[in-house]
Order: structure tokens, then sequence, then C-alpha cells
């Protein structure tokens, strides 16, 4: 089995989209500083789902795989140099959504779709162990339920507003594109709008 010769993801496209974030006056409350933020995210989570279907596509083996996804977590997830405080913690918020994605992504390639509960039932247990503090627990049921929608089953984004605002929300966010980008996987471009 050979790899591709595409890409899927590099340092320059996130540095690039990092230039675009240093350059904007970024406000969370600006919907077109939002919609930048969320195009971050969704253009990672795209990245992953295309490395997702080349794997299970026959395109690419676990080995292959699992070296694709840790390069782009590698990549997204090393501390970003932003000088603006508040573009920052936007970013690191971005950068928790995503944890989620690789963690459910590598245990899909590891040991496939976890088949016990519902992807709803998964997130309330994860909701539950965070506010035991038992962060570990709430990352393990959060990446569950990512590989359950990573195999097709869909997400009731309303089960957000049943748990307390921390990680695991952030983190179903991030899975929320992941579920969106395997759907349609539309390459955003860090200069769109």
């Amino acid at each position: 089995m050979s790899a591709p010769d595409a890409e899927f993801y590099s340092e320059e496209r996130w540095e690039n989209w990092l230039d675009r974030l240093r350059e904007e006056d970024i406000d969370p409350e600006d919907e077109e500083s939002a919609r930048l933020l969320l195009n971050l995210q969704d253009d990672v989570a795209i990245a992953v789902a295309k490395i997702l279907t080349a794997y299970t596509d026959g395109e690419l083996d676990d080995e292959q795989t699992l070296s694709e996804l840790a390069e782009i977590r590698d990549v997204v997830l090393s501390d970003p140099e932003i000088e603006n405080e508040d573009t920052l913690m936007l970013v690191d918020g971005v950068q928790t959504s995503l944890v989620a994605v690789f963690y459910s992504a590598e245990r899909f390639v590891a040991d496939g779709p976890v088949a016990d509960g519902t992807v709803e039932e998964h997130i309330r247990h994860a909701a539950a162990a965070e506010g035991e503090e038992d962060l570990d627990a709430a990352l393990g049921h959060a990446s569950a339920a990512g590989t359950q929608l990573i195999d097709g089953d869909s997400l009731d984004i309303g089960v957000t507003e049943e748990i307390e605002y921390g990680l695991v929300t952030e983190w179903v966010n991030g899975l929320d594109s992941l579920r969106e980008a395997l759907a349609d996987p539309e390459v955003i471009e860090p200069d769109e709008e």
C-alpha cells in the first residue's frame, strides 16, 4: 500500500491561518471573527476527515493513518506565537475543540468504533466525568462518541444545552466540525470570507 501523493495538511497552511488571525482585530462577539475561527477549526477537521476517508477506502494502512494524524496534531496543537492575549485565548479554544477530533480519529483507527452506548450517552458521561474532574474519563467518553460519529452515527448538538459549559462542550463543538467534514469535505482557504 503506497501513500497518496497529496499532503493532507501542512505547517504552512496552519501558519497562514495564524497570520490571518494576527492581522485581524479578533472579537468573538463579531460575526466575521467568529466565522474566521470556525473556518480555522473546520479546515483542520476537513483534513482529518480526508485522512479517515483515505483510511476507510484502503488508501492508507493503520500505521500510515496514525502517522498522518500525528503530523497534523503536532502542528495544530503546538503553542502558537501570537502576541495578542485575546487572540491567543481564542486560538487555544479552537485547539481545545480539536483535541477530541484527534483522539477520536486515532481511537477509531486503533480500535474501530465503540460498540456500546450512543453518541449522546457518551457525551453525557463525558460531562459527568468532567464534573468530577476526571478529565481522562471525560476525554475517553468524548472520543468514544467521536468514533461513533466517524462510523456514521448522528449527533444531536442539542445535547450540549443539557450540560454545563466546559471542556466537553468545546470537544463536542470540534466533533460537530468533524461530523460536518465527513459529510461534506469542502476545502476552506485561509483567505476565504
